[in-house]
């Protein structure tokens, strides 16, 4: 933890400083170091921090025999100069030394460390490679995206000191409870690069705070920023057919403790992630939760063929899992994995959410490849992973929602099995592609259908877990759009260089006839339809419903299943498809709305006055679900009590079948009617007028309709 000291470097005399937190210095006579004046530091505050009269440097290493710590002059190629810790400056394997009299506004700085080489015990010091402070707040040399600034102007990533004074003034997270959470995902650059943004900042922070308006006009209470953490867009950067390709995604991480900078309108120094903590209060200050994407399941380091800059030099087989051989373990898919479940790469990750919840008030993390997270070090799955159990019950972390993508690359597949202690929820995939392929029409899927709608009560027991234990989504950043997810029955990944082999084959997609754009309006029609059938089955399924950003205005990829590398027109929002699709965007709205009025959807009510189970699976007939009839129908009824406190039943019709199929519904209440609300066969769908609903009803094929009862007066 940082110690809370403000004071400039310089404003007072060194000789004065004795204590910081619960650390104390021998106030010895100065040592001197390449001309400067330095002592002994805080051996338990990692990385650089700002401390009167100078700044301490921490760094470990359990293998390493010497360290020098490298100053630099912003954007200089060499350092100005080299300072070696002495061997009383290092306690156990921990190096730490204040350095008095730098001028942190022009200040940049790295390490050297030497040590023992024998990469066949996965050993891999060498005193000439230039390592980045793994606790770096700020690295520079990545300021302005697209730019390659280690062939240009740096031998190597390097750190810069920041300082915290952002005022937060009286901003309060707005800890929404899971049951209200609705989550929308985007990314940063993509959200508005676009010239159709019409953003001051497009591609940055500031961008999306221009954007808050709209987010908070659309209804959505989470926002979940695809990583941020520090990643160098052109670490694999290439030319194809006249393209450049990055890594636009950003899921290769440089440093986890630095925002990423490239995201910033403008350049901030000493004082990075201002501009993100001014994002995050905006969010907060309407009621909106920022979650933060993170990988902490692989590193930009990469395999053998990878360059060291940072874990590797200083302890690569600590913070990666390596073979008896000393080759690198692969469960991420990108070339080394995060040996999380050792003590100091444990320490670390718990340390960098700290920080993030501490100086960024951050509401929430999804973890990408999660399961990596549980394997033991030799990469076996470990049962009760002690690093998840302490993300668990960390007190700091102790309102933050832990959400897990349940999966990795290595074959382990845990949706509903992934260890939680109540805490962690998971991206439910199970309800993605289950959903997916019963919308679109396929065979014998209505009783797993109804269960994921259901909250998945056959993978989340309701006596353990529960339905608030799965993230639904039918569309991610990693897949089809929602628009494309019906106009396309193949990916088309060519534009990504790899012949089209990249990218998931089993989308559960249909085109409806036509591959990619048309101008047939029947075709387009029933597009519409399935579209809105989609996000009206998610706003009315138990769990937490998150979808795609642009999913609302019926944005597309072209067709394009995994963008990771497109920072173009493919990834970017075209928000000219907002005016063009507005009535979409209203109808995400009246859902987004219509799921906050009902609580029924989203939770058991204390009360259920009205004589039915708080959530029933209903068939043809009520409550006689004869799902093995194949007649591609699935009733799904809630009852209970409103967000005013007055009884009602809301009953959810999917006919996925491509006819038309009489529904018996079941019998209100006395003194009850069924009113029709959504019918998504009918062009406006929202139905503006009370149409009794009797208790037969014939569905359009493709329909999703929603009824809902009302006293009679």
């Amino acid at each position: 933890m940082q110690p809370n000291i403000t004071t400039p470097v310089g404003s007072v005399r060194h000789d004065n400083l004795n204590s910081v937190g619960n650390q104390h210095i021998n106030l010895k006579p100065m040592d001197m170091i390449d001309g400067y004046e330095v002592r002994p530091g805080f051996y338990e505050i990692n990385g650089a921090t700002v401390i009167p009269g100078g700044i301490n440097f921490t760094i470990h290493s359990l293998q390493a025999t010497a360290c020098e710590l490298l100053l630099y002059h912003r954007k200089k190629k060499e350092p100005f100069a080299v300072l070696p810790f002495p061997e009383s400056y290092r306690i156990g394997n921990c190096y730490s030394m204040i350095v008095f009299g730098l001028d942190m506004d022009n200040l940049e700085y790295a390490y050297r460390m030497d040590g023992p080489y024998n990469p066949s015990k996965g050993l891999l010091f060498d005193k000439n490679n230039i390592l980045l402070d793994p606790y770096a707040k700020a690295v520079a040399g990545l300021r302005e995206w697209g730019v390659d600034g280690n062939e240009k102007d740096y031998s190597g990533y390097r750190a810069r000191v920041v300082t915290n004074d952002f005022d937060w003034e009286d901003s309060k997270q707005p800890l929404t409870p899971m049951e209200d959470l609705i989550i929308y995902e985007l990314h940063v650059r993509g959200f508005t690069m676009d010239p159709s943004s019409k953003v001051k900042f497009p591609g940055t922070f500031e961008g999306i705070r221009e954007k808050i308006p709209y987010l908070k006009e659309l209804g959505v209470t989470a926002v979940e920023l695809m990583p941020i953490f520090e990643f160098d867009e052109m670490h694999d950067h290439r030319e194809y057919e006249g393209q450049h390709l990055i890594d636009y995604w950003g899921y290769n991480t440089v440093n986890y403790f630095s925002p990423n900078t490239a995201y910033c309108s403008k350049p901030e120094y000493n004082k990075e992630g201002n501009e993100l903590k001014r994002l995050i209060k905006s969010f907060n200050d309407v009621g909106i939760e920022v979650f933060l994407d993170v990988v902490f399941n692989h590193t930009a380091e990469g395999n053998e063929l990878g360059p060291v800059f940072s874990f590797k030099g200083l302890d690569n087989n600590i913070y990666y899992m390596l073979t008896p051989e000393g080759h690198y373990y692969n469960f991420s898919g990108c070339g080394n994995t995060l040996n999380c479940n050792h003590p100091i790469v444990r320490q670390m990750i718990l340390d960098c959410l700290r920080y993030w919840v501490v100086a960024y008030r951050i509401d929430g993390f999804r973890f990408d490849l999660a399961s990596i997270l549980g394997r033991n070090e030799d990469g076996s799955p470990m049962s009760k992973p002690p690093l998840l159990e302490s993300l668990a019950f960390d007190p700091i972390l102790g309102n933050v929602k832990l959400i897990a993508e349940a999966w990795d690359a290595g074959g382990m597949y845990q949706v509903g099995t992934f260890p939680s202690w109540n805490r962690w929820v998971e991206w439910n995939g199970k309800y993605r592609d289950d959903v997916r392929a019963f919308l679109k029409g396929d065979n014998h899927m209505e009783q797993i259908a109804a269960n994921r709608i259901s909250g998945s009560p056959d993978i989340y027991l309701p006596e353990t877990r529960g339905h608030f234990a799965s993230v639904n989504f039918i569309t991610c950043h990693d897949g089809f759009t929602l628009h494309d997810l019906y106009a396309y029955n193949y990916k088309h990944n060519e534009a990504n260089g790899w012949n089209n082999t990249d990218g998931a084959n089993d989308n559960y997609s249909w085109n409806c006839g036509v591959e990619g754009e048309t101008d047939n309006e029947e075709v387009n029609s029933l597009r519409r339809r399935l579209v809105k059938n989609a996000i009206v089955t998610l706003m009315l399924s138990r769990g937490i419903p998150m979808f795609l950003a642009g999913d609302e205005f019926g944005n597309t990829q072209y067709g394009n299943n995994n963008g990771y590398c497109q920072d173009n027109k493919i990834s970017w929002l075209d928000w000219t498809q907002l005016e063009t699709n507005h009535d979409l965007f209203t109808f995400f709205q009246y859902l987004i709305w219509y799921r906050k009025m009902h609580r029924v959807i989203r939770i058991d009510t204390e009360k259920c006055s009205l004589g039915y189970p708080c959530i029933s699976q209903h068939g043809l007939n009520p409550f006689w679900p004869d799902f093995g009839d194949n007649h591609h129908y699935v009733g799904i009824m809630y009852a209970g009590q409103n967000h005013v406190g007055k009884d009602e039943l809301v009953y959810l019709a999917i006919n996925s079948y491509w006819e038309y199929q009489t529904v018996t519904l079941p019998d209100p209440p006395e003194g009850y009617k069924f009113y029709l609300t959504i019918d998504t066969s009918n062009e406006q769908s929202v139905v503006q007028d009370k149409i009794v609903v009797h208790s037969e009803i014939s569905i359009p094929p493709r329909t999703v309709m929603v009824m809902e009862t009302y006293k009679e007066m």
